[in-house]
């Protein structure tokens, strides 16, 4: 890899393989443009990339246009960016379009257009079929057959930094109020560039997703657990869903593929059985400062492929700006939970307001170090 001259950035966990994408802002400006992050800096796209191609899709300052143009589109730009931060030439020009990131503000990376939200750890859902049905199999019929998920709210997905409200909803019969079981949940997400009018193949997943943002599926448990008998996952969870500021395109990953974990019993083969691939992304779950459990995605039974292949199965369109989750991240061990329902198992304590909750996440970078993909925070307010 060709060494960058920006300062402080060759060997970090934002070097030019990596270059993550948000949407951005600042005092001294009274308009959004496009950023990409290297090092401790973040560089104004539209400034300094001139691209006949390229140059309309960064000047309307907005994630959508760039998503939807599609990879070789992804690629080309890329490929200017690289070529800029490291051509020691460029630096004049570009260095001047370069500002500290702690000056600027990270607004939502994308419009969501929709959102699905899959429980695709079989860890996870183990253990919390256990505690939600301790006399039945704790894993639904379907579970190793299909990756289940719900569809959720888009409206309600905020950018890492929004504090969230404790929502307020029934906790039982008779019994309304703001819930007493509010948990977080460590999540991966994908961020679809180009839509479909047909379903979608495992073999196109980088046809169609751009990158990768971390997720926290915030939770009200006893909201959740009330009404998910009929229902299912709905004002238990959409109340609030928070995603990392800064998106990772799956170019930056090339280095953290891996296989899956064994399928049985095999899954239809529009679910690609035979390669299920999933990302060597370690994730860290902060709780007011301290680290509660360091789940790793390696470990998840659907891949992403698998889900996105799932989700459009019944003829489902699939438009750019389309979000979905993989569900709580957790691993076989103790210190892998990816969520306080089952660091407890289900006692609690759950979350209180004023708690900060920070998820952190990393993955293998092509140059041999680790990137650090967006962190995703949150405090909690109050009930109206």
């Amino acid at each position: 890899m060709v060494e960058t001259w920006v300062p402080g950035a060759a060997g970090s966990s934002y070097d030019v393989d990596h270059l993550p994408y948000g949407e951005a802002s600042a005092p001294d400006r009274d308009d959004w443009w496009i950023a990409v992050r290297v090092g401790d800096l973040a560089l104004d796209v539209a400034a300094v990339v001139d691209h006949a191609m390229l140059s309309p899709l960064l000047r309307t300052a907005r994630m959508h246009l760039l998503l939807r143009s599609g990879p070789r589109l992804w690629a080309q730009l890329r490929t200017e960016l690289v070529r800029l931060l490291t051509d020691p030439a460029c630096r004049p020009e570009v260095e001047p379009h370069l500002r500290p990131v702690e000056e600027i503000e990270l607004e939502l990376p994308f419009a969501v257009a929709d959102y699905v939200d899959f429980y695709a750890s079989e860890h996870h859902a183990s253990r919390v079929g256990a505690l939600f049905r301790p006399d039945g199999d704790p894993l639904p019929p379907a579970w190793k057959h299909l990756p289940i998920g719900y569809h959720g709210r888009a409206g309600t997905v905020v950018a890492s930094g929004t504090p969230v409200r404790r929502p307020t909803g029934q906790r039982g019969p008779g019994d309304v109020g703001p819930t007493r079981r509010l948990d977080l949940e460590a999540e991966l997400g994908f961020v679809v560039g180009v839509g479909a009018e047909e379903p979608v193949g495992c073999e196109a997943l980088h046809r169609h997703v751009f990158g990768v943002v971390g997720v926290n599926d915030w939770s009200a448990r006893d909201l959740q657990a009330w009404e998910t008998r009929p229902l299912g996952p709905f004002l238990g969870k959409s109340f609030a869903t928070s995603i990392s500021g800064w998106i990772t395109p799956l170019a930056a990953l090339d280095a953290a593929w891996v296989e899956g974990p064994d399928q049985d019993p095999p899954p239809p083969a529009y679910l690609c059985p035979e390669t299920p691939r999933g990302l060597d992304v370690d994730v860290e779950v902060v709780l007011n400062g301290r680290v509660l459990s360091r789940p790793s995605y390696a470990s998840m039974y659907w891949s992403p492929a698998q889900m996105l292949a799932h989700m459009t199965s019944n003829g489902a369109t699939l438009r750019t700006g389309d979000l979905f989750a993989s569900g709580t991240i957790s691993g076989p061990r103790d210190d892998q939970r990816g969520c306080l329902l089952e660091l407890t198992d289900g006692e609690g304590p759950w979350l209180a307001d004023g708690d900060e909750v920070v998820l952190r996440y990393t993955a293998p970078s092509t140059g041999g170090g680790r990137l650090a993909l967006g962190e995703v925070a949150g405090t909690v307010l109050p009930a109206r």
